[in-house]
């Protein structure tokens, strides 16, 4: 066995990548050589001064890039490589901004790791709305966008509507995806180096886009309610954050909802300290718990954003945000400096969807279908700790003891199944440990799939990581 230690401040990133990337470079100069075996992790992780689930998720992480491999009992060992193979270099920028998720899929795994809209038969409607534009409107399909029309604004605020409130229609912009809908809003608000708030776990593609802009993360503690006030008001004082990225309603990954107290404290809270408000309504708008939004209680700094992607179809990128009225000029300006602007066909295709009332129809067929495999997932689990909720796609999964994230997920790839460990969701350098997985649902095919998958994931659970040499 090796006494190899990774040097930690050769690199920045999160520790787990650092780790990985310093296996990865020991083995590409040789002093990891073939069939050297790496120490053990639980030393690894005293030797270094960090968690054992960093050093299992920096192994998974290896093992993944076909570097080591594990022997049951014996634990893990460097593969050797032939001349003709040789290493590609690891590129630490793409490693820290890509999450955990592989660029590209691998073929012929089970997928609960995405939570697109469900295929129900919604590209037949949209198959007609396509073919009604392109003979409509060539003259506009041939060229750039520069007009916005009436009825896209409408088609946001009809979407955008809960219950008896609907945002002005001078507030809507139309964009390409709730992704770009918020780095809009981020670019309108925000300059380089302030900081925006988001809690430990979120969706935290947003966290790596801004990062990628220059803006820094300042992470707020959340309950099973959401973010939880006295401490969004502690990070307001000490760090002075602009802008604030939430989830009001089904928060990904946690599914917290926060009640309406909650969100009138938030907002009193952004307004004493001057902080603007996202809020990202995607899963909120399909769980429909009728709590007011923070943009009903804020109207004057929150940016409600949403779009189609969850419940009706992720390829057509269609998405709206209700800005504070008089930023809605702004954020269409920096919504085309940072996406290159709006494609025609999708704009016009999104808003037919919505002002003809096909895409809340697919929304009932895509909400009937994530019900009955959130059913299945309940049955399966039975027993377990997990959050779900009968119309939004995902579950938040605890994992028993001694599991951790990053082995879990390890553990379920080898059994040719994709999901999201913790990891996946950090916003920011955290020593916070949840012990969890998201686990999609919306991605197989057909509900047998959705069953197979779930049943290999029990049965591991059940199982237990025992032999598994991540743990060795």
């Amino acid at each position: 066995m090796t006494n190899w230690l990774p040097d930690l401040q050769a690199s920045d990133g999160p520790l787990y990548v650092r780790i990985a990337d310093q296996i990865e470079q020991a083995i590409n100069t040789g002093a990891l050589a073939a069939g050297s075996k790496l120490p053990p992790q639980r030393n690894l992780a005293y030797d270094i001064g960090v968690t054992i689930g960093t050093v299992s998720r920096a192994y998974s992480m290896v093992r993944e890039r076909g570097l080591v491999s594990g022997e049951v009992g014996r634990g893990t060992y460097v593969l050797g490589t032939g001349v003709e193979d040789e290493p590609a270099p690891v590129d630490t920028v793409s490693a820290r901004l890509s999450g955990t998720r592989a660029a590209n899929a691998p073929p012929g795994k089970l997928r609960f790791d995405t939570t697109a809209a469900t295929d129900v038969g919604q590209s037949a409607v949209i198959t007609d709305i396509l073919s009604a534009i392109c003979r409509e409107q060539p003259n506009e399909i041939a060229s750039y966008t520069r007009n916005f029309p009436q009825h896209w604004l409408e088609a946001g605020q009809r979407w955008l509507k809960q219950g008896d409130w609907q945002p002005g229609l001078d507030s809507i912009v139309p964009t390409l995806g709730a992704h770009a809908a918020v780095i809009a809003a981020v670019s309108v608000i925000t300059s380089p180096g302030d900081r925006i708030a988001f809690e430990h776990v979120t969706y935290s593609q947003i966290s790596r886009g801004t990062a990628l802009l220059g803006r820094q993360t300042a992470l707020v503690e959340s309950d099973a309610e959401g973010v939880i006030p006295e401490d969004f008001e502690r990070v307001c004082l000490q760090q002075h954050p602009k802008l604030a990225f939430l989830m009001s309603s089904a928060q990904n990954p946690t599914l917290a909802t926060m009640p309406e107290e909650r969100r009138r404290a938030i907002a009193a809270i952004a307004k004493r300290h001057n902080v603007f408000l996202v809020e990202d309504n995607l899963y909120g708008a399909t769980a429909d718990n009728g709590i007011p939004l923070l943009a009903e209680i804020a109207p004057d700094r929150t940016f409600l954003v949403g779009g189609l992607s969850k419940s009706v179809a992720a390829g057509v990128r269609g998405g709206w945000i209700a800005c504070p009225p008089h930023l809605a000029q702004r954020v269409r300006i920096a919504h085309k400096m940072v996406s290159g602007g709006l494609p025609y066909l999708l704009a016009e295709l999104g808003a037919r969807l919505v002002l003809s009332g096909m895409a809340d129809a697919i929304r009932g067929k895509v909400a009937e279908e994530v019900s009955a495999r959130e059913a299945h997932a309940r049955d399966i689990f039975a027993g377990l700790d997990f959050n779900s909720h009968p119309r939004v796609p995902f579950l938040w999964l605890k994992l028993p003891d001694p599991w951790l994230a990053g082995t879990f997920r390890q553990a379920a790839f080898d059994e040719d199944i994709l999901i999201d460990d913790e990891d996946e969701f950090k916003a920011g350098r955290t020593e916070k440990t949840f012990y969890r997985v998201r686990i999609g649902l919306s991605s197989p095919e057909n509900r047998e799939d959705v069953v197979t998958g779930l049943t290999r994931l029990r049965r591991l659970l059940a199982h237990g990581p025992t032999g598994y040499d991540s743990l060795a």
